[in-house]
């Protein structure tokens, strides 16, 4: 059966490969570069995984480096609460997404830390009165994400300038003049496929440019244990200076001076991970500002956004043996997608995704209000006997104010370009990591790593 899965589009043809291997991204460089005498430190400001990324690479080639975190704890989108005994919840990144030659699976098998395969095959999908899908019903839904592939190449084929990359879609839907009930089942394959994947609406992609980035090979998997497994061990023996919000970066030729609500900080260099919607946000101050050509690409990215509420119940009452539980619903993408944690942790646990315009949506309403609005959807497809929640953790990734959403996207004018221009240093002071800075793999934790890596690497290069 070719069942619908949450990746399989991006396993398509959409894809257009650019060529360059991880491993030449991950290929150790040799150096001979000294470290400096001077005792100011290198300064990096974000202790996610691109700034500890780097901060790892400098500390361990004998530099001073001194790390400046807003919130008051590590990892920055990566984040896992363990607020529940024995069940650890990953509010931002969960999976590894292609294993082949990925340097956070070589950190993980490294450090014996443990994944599982995720099986995005292994679905259910119920359509929009809570009747789960035949295996015939689910091949139709496959062949309206054949005609999305078809559709969209197409146009990429055909276009002469850019657009949302909701045009050709909506385009072909009229053309073959699909009835409300397909309208509904399309709506579907886009948001999963795409939306839930991306972190944003079709109207907002770039027909031209959205699909970028490059295929990181191999299945993806899951840790059991919780992110934070890769985090900490990456931490190890570092500066980190926690609950360390910065205000204003002032950088010249020669040194660069960072004001936080905790005191003001000097060091020879700086390697600028803040996520693009706090450089979007314009929260901290540059002296001099930001050159124009940065500050263009900083508007013309995106930001994305994917939220997720995790419930707790008794006991698990939906289809246990599968990983992932689609629902076809109106409006498009409000309570699509599920993860069956009883798959991988045995614990009695949903978590429910919501992206883009659905998920800012809802997190202007109070968690009783999202709540109860999941159950609802979960009881059209379960029965209304299913049990109340024990407890529930909902994230707000568009409200925190030292992320803004959750990972980069490109919007209609917009390019890979504009990753590049994002990561180029300013003079041989400044320099810029983060997700948002790695054009072949933007919005993944292994491309936040290896741009903290390459950030490294360049300040090495200018000793």
């Amino acid at each position: 059966m070719n069942a619908f899965t949450r990746r399989q589009f991006l396993e398509m043809a959409l894809l257009s490969l650019v060529g360059s291997s991880l491993a030449a991204c991950t290929e150790d460089k040799e150096t001979t570069a000294v470290p400096p005498t001077s005792s100011d430190p290198i300064l990096i400001i974000g202790a996610g995984i691109a700034g500890l990324a780097a901060a790892r690479s400098l500390h361990d080639s004998g530099y001073a480096v001194t790390v400046l975190e807003a919130r008051d704890r590590i990892g920055g989108r990566v984040w896992t609460d363990h607020a529940w005994p024995g069940i650890p919840l990953d509010l931002g990144a969960s999976w590894i997404h292609g294993i082949n030659g990925n340097p956070i699976k070589a950190l993980a098998d490294q450090w014996g830390v443990t994944t599982v395969f995720s099986d995005y095959d292994n679905l259910a999908v119920y359509d929009r009165h809570g009747r789960k899908l035949t295996a015939a019903e689910l091949d139709e839904l496959f062949l309206y994400l054949t005609a999305v592939d078809e559709t969209i190449t197409a146009a990429q084929e055909e276009a002469d300038e850019d657009m949302p990359l909701s045009a050709p879609i909506a385009a072909a839907a009229e053309e073959e003049e699909l009835t409300p009930e397909q309208m509904i089942q399309l709506n579907y394959v886009v948001n999963a496929a795409i939306e839930q994947e991306y972190a944003a609406d079709v109207d907002e992609l770039s027909l031209l440019e959205w699909n970028q980035d490059e295929d990181q090979s191999g299945h993806d998997v899951l840790f059991p244990g919780g992110y934070d497994q890769i985090i900490h061990p990456l931490a190890a023996g570092l500066d980190v200076r926690l609950s360390h919000v910065v205000s204003e970066v002032r950088y010249g030729d020669e040194e660069v001076t960072i004001v936080t609500n905790q005191g003001t900080f000097n060091g020879r260099q700086a390697i600028i991970t803040i996520p693009l919607g706090v450089l979007k946000k314009g929260s901290i101050r540059f002296d001099p500002p930001l050159p124009a050509w940065k500050q263009a690409a900083i508007g013309r990215l995106g930001m994305g956004l994917l939220n997720k509420t995790y419930l707790r119940f008794p006991h698990v009452f939906w289809d246990a043996d599968v990983e992932m539980i689609g629902r076809i619903s109106t409006p498009k993408g409000k309570w699509a997608e599920f993860l069956n944690m009883a798959q991988h942790t045995g614990q009695p646990v949903l978590c429910g995704f919501n992206a883009a315009a659905y998920g800012r949506a809802l997190e202007a309403r109070s968690d009783t209000d999202i709540v109860a609005e999941m159950m609802a959807a979960l009881r059209q497809m379960f029965g209304p006997a299913i049990p109340e929640p024990e407890a529930w953790h909902i994230t707000r990734w568009a409200s925190d104010p030292f992320a803004y959403g959750s990972y980069s996207f490109i919007p209609v004018g917009a390019s890979g370009d504009d990753y590049e221009t994002l990561a180029q240093p300013l003079g041989v002071t400044l320099f810029f990591a983060g997700e948002a800075t790695q054009r072949a793999f933007p919005s993944t934790v292994h491309g936040a790593y290896l741009s903290g890596q390459r950030a490294a690497q360049e300040i090495l290069d200018n000793e």
